[in-house]
């Protein structure tokens, strides 16, 4: 879904996710399955999910925003993931970190204004003794020096 796209309905999200009742566990399965068809879990279907499911708005929030790969907006074409944990913090991914955010003109989360790339933090992709680590489009890169940031930059057209 395009950043600028109309939001999906109520009628629309719930067509969506209730097939998907029945399953044990059926929260989690219903917000991958908005989230692989939006692009993020609009904030329209926390009401809906709540409903169907019989639990608290509260409750369906909680669960958004404790899994950190749950959406509450588009991201931007290419999305760049910096690893945050100890290792990488130990090797440098502040200064890393600080170079892509200020480059872009965003904070953590956020998606530069042409829609082009979204930052967000990770805590570990597995590379510690290869950090500090990033990814990019599904795409894990270690030992990630300012230069090479902005060479990653560059490659995305940011």
């Amino acid at each position: 879904m395009h950043a600028n796209a109309p939001a999906p309905a109520p009628d629309e999200i719930r067509a969506l996710v209730a097939p998907l009742t029945a399953l044990e566990g059926p929260l989690l399965p219903m917000l991958h399955a908005l989230q692989r068809e939006y692009g993020f879990v609009p904030q329209d279907a926390v009401p809906v999910l709540a409903d169907l499911l019989n639990l608290g708005r509260a409750e369906v929030h909680g669960v958004i925003s404790f899994y950190h790969d749950f959406r509450d907006a588009p991201a931007g074409r290419h999305v760049l993931k910096i690893c945050r944990a100890e290792a990488c913090q130990a090797m440098g991914c502040d200064a890393v970190a600080e170079t892509a955010l200020q480059r872009l003109g965003v904070d953590w989360h956020g998606t530069t204004r042409d829609g082009a790339v979204t930052v967000e933090p990770v805590y570990c992709l597995g590379l510690c003794a290869c950090g500090p680590a990033a990814m990019l489009d599904g795409q894990v890169i270690g030992r990630v020096d300012r230069d090479r940031m902005g060479q990653l930059l560059d490659e995305v057209g940011a």
